[in-house]
């Protein structure tokens, strides 16, 4: 009977063991994934047309694979309302640093005051940009209902992406 006391004792220590090992590895809760910065605010002057009432800039870089397609989509929104600017990383590092972006592509969209209205960090569709910047300027009176400026009977479309 002593041997099997001694075995079940050890099983128990073991289990106990094997708890507390787990515990420590183990931090409960889903997997937390990486976080990037996307900035709150601009400089206006330091981007392209600080003149104008909405600003959409590509945090890019030359390495990027995706940010050459992502600036392709986004400069068909310049007009006479919007400014459009690719910041590459290798031209102008000095705004990536000082707006703390560490990951590219990084797409933000700001206001004539700077402040940052919508972002997307990767690729965003060509009707994901269109449709951020269409709310946004109908949600601040600046657009008439479909993203475009215009009035309402033009036959704006979004870009196809």
């Amino acid at each position: 009977m002593t041997p099997f006391l001694i075995a079940a004792a050890l099983v128990v220590v073991a289990v106990a063991v094997a708890l507390v090992l787990q515990r420590r590895t183990d931090p409960g809760g889903p997997a937390q994934g990486a976080s990037w910065t996307v900035p709150a605010q601009l400089h206006r002057p330091d981007f392209a047309r600080p003149d104008a009432p909405w600003l959409v800039v590509v945090f890019s870089s030359a390495t990027c694979g995706t940010c050459a397609d992502t600036w392709e989509r986004v400069r068909p929104l310049e007009s006479p309302e919007v400014a459009t600017d690719d910041v590459s990383y290798q031209e102008r590092r000095e705004l990536h640093d000082r707006y703390g972006i560490d990951a590219v592509p990084t797409v933000v969209v700001a206001d004539d005051e700077g402040v940052v209205r919508a972002s997307f960090l990767g690729q965003p569709t060509a009707a994901e940009l269109w449709s951020a910047l269409a709310g946004l300027r109908d949600e601040d009176g600046r657009g008439d209902g479909n993203g475009d400026g215009g009035d309402a009977s033009d036959d704006a479309a979004p870009p196809s992406s």
